[in-house]
């Protein structure tokens, strides 16, 4: 089978034939038709992932169809239309993954591939609206803004929901969702345009985080926010805590601009907020995340389709942070 190879550390992505994995038990085999990025596959790509294990074959998002099944499967996936919970042994305690916990395309091989071997215990069956790109945009983004905005924050219908770095995958199904709850979304961008393009998703407004006082100006707009969901931590983070409502909520899953910037503990405790940390997903969340995507027709956002050979380029578009929505790879 095709499938894109990293080498090492710093090194780009090349296209090799290799051997097509085989379903143990309680495993299958999916052909990919489709694969989308994360902003982790450029970590693992420039060495600054918790796990090095190379030379890899990455991707942790996929949908595409059942073509092996291992002992004990059942029977009914054969041939299935179906995209994957890209999580690995979470673990019992459904507030934090244990010690086991992995994710698909690191340390084991991934779905930017042909073939992909996953638990079926991790197969859905693909939303009968979302194409194969679509569906394999929503894995690892879907999760994740679903566990932030709704175990971790509680979102409540009504409530005023602050989304930063609109643009990001996440960020985009983030917004997606709280609107689909009822609530009113606002986001932050570093350019005029993607805050439109939020807008045009159903978001109320936006600022440029290149603004100066930008957090004032939009408290002044808003008011205040009752939950935050944010990717950038760095001195942003900051600006987050002062537009948090009292009793208000902020998720972070990232950290892209770096350390959190000094903070008055007296506006945590005195307006008392609650900051929850959170990557990734229970089974539940993925199962209740789909359970929402189905019910209400939603579709993520896919900026550009590339071909599987055009991995590198693709990476490099990301890299770039260009992007509004998924880059997806067509695989099959």
């Amino acid at each position: 089978m095709k499938a894109v190879y990293l080498e090492d550390i710093n090194k780009p992505f090349t296209i090799i034939d290799t051997e097509k994995p085989t379903a143990g038990p309680g495993e299958v085999v999916v052909l990919v038709k489709a694969a989308s990025l994360n902003r982790r596959d450029v970590w693992i790509q420039k060495g600054r992932y918790f796990i090095k294990k190379y030379p890899a074959i990455l991707g942790s998002d996929c949908a595409g169809v059942v073509a092996e099944l291992g002992e004990g499967v059942d029977a009914m996936w054969q041939g299935q239309e179906v995209f994957v919970d890209p999580s690995v042994d979470w673990g019992d305690n459904p507030r934090a993954h244990s010690e086991k916990f992995r994710i698909l395309g690191m340390p084991e091989q991934g779905a930017f591939a042909e073939y992909v071997k996953v638990p079926a215990a991790n197969l859905y069956q693909k939303p009968l609206h979302l194409s194969f790109e679509e569906a394999a945009a929503l894995p690892l983004a879907g999760v994740t803004a679903y566990r932030a905005l709704f175990t971790k924050c509680q979102l409540q219908p009504g409530e005023r929901v602050l989304v930063t770095g609109a643009g990001g995958g996440v960020a985009l199904l983030a917004i997606q969702f709280a609107l689909a709850a009822g609530a009113e979304v606002w986001v932050t961008s570093g350019t005029e345009e993607k805050i439109s393009l939020a807008m045009d998703l159903g978001a109320a407004g936006g600022i440029n985080y290149k603004t100066e006082n930008w957090g004032k100006v939009l408290k002044e707009q808003t008011g205040g926010f009752d939950v935050l969901i944010d990717s950038a931590a760095g001195e942003g983070f900051v600006q987050l805590v002062k537009l948090a409502r009292p009793g208000g909520r902020i998720g972070i899953y990232g950290g892209t601009t770096g350390l959190i910037g000094q903070i008055n503990p007296a506006e945590i405790f005195w307006k008392q907020l609650s900051i929850f940390g959170s990557t990734m997903g229970t089974a539940q969340d993925f199962a209740d995340m789909v359970k929402l995507v189905e019910e209400k027709e939603i579709r993520p956002v896919v900026d550009i389709v590339y071909l599987l050979e055009k991995a590198e380029e693709a990476m490099r578009y990301m890299e770039a942070g260009k992007q509004f929505g998924k880059i997806v790879l067509q695989v099959g």
